[in-house]
């Protein structure tokens, strides 16, 4: 297994059980603004991409057709993994690919199911990944965060670190 397959698949592993990514789009005028979305994959595809389902009319399709520069920040306190991703984002019509990624809990939203006109899929296309994975239990991490409050020094090693070049 390469190196990037690797770094790819710990990737996945990090983000694949967190249910919403937060993802941030610029308005004109360079203000950000982030909400809540379900990624849709099933795994991380070899073209290091992420899929959701947005409204067609809606302002993640208006902002990112202006500006395709994107981010999306996964957060899964109960395992500490933590997981920023940077991207290219756009609005594809691929009904194979969408009906690839339906499930019956986007119905709630988008009731004509895959063919709903609504229903766009954005793609964002990972350019750049950092993610945080602690490994030490909360027990290790309180004891080291207590020691490093004693010592005046910073805590031990508690997890890993990496950022992730994809382009």
């Amino acid at each position: 297994m390469s190196k990037t397959e690797t770094d790819h698949d710990k990737l996945w592993e990090l983000i694949k059980d967190t249910k919403f990514g937060m993802f941030t789009h610029q308005h004109a005028g360079g203000m950000l603004h982030s909400q809540p979305l379900t990624t849709q994959n099933k795994a991380l595809d070899e073209g290091v991409t992420l899929y959701f389902f947005v409204s067609s009319k809606g302002e993640v399709a208006e902002h990112v057709a202006e500006n395709d520069q994107v981010n999306v920040a996964y957060a899964n306190p109960s395992s500490d993994s933590y997981v920023s991703v940077s991207g290219q984002a756009l609005i594809v019509e691929d009904m194979g690919k969408k009906e690839e990624l339906w499930s019956p809990m986007a119905k709630a939203w988008f009731p004509g199911g895959p063919t709903d006109p609504d229903l766009a899929l954005l793609q964002v296309r990972i350019t750049h990944a950092e993610y945080w994975d602690v490994t030490e239990s909360k027990m290790v991490q309180l004891a080291k965060m207590a020691k490093a409050a004693l010592t005046g020094k910073p805590p031990e090693k508690m997890g890993e670190h990496k950022e992730l070049r994809m382009s």
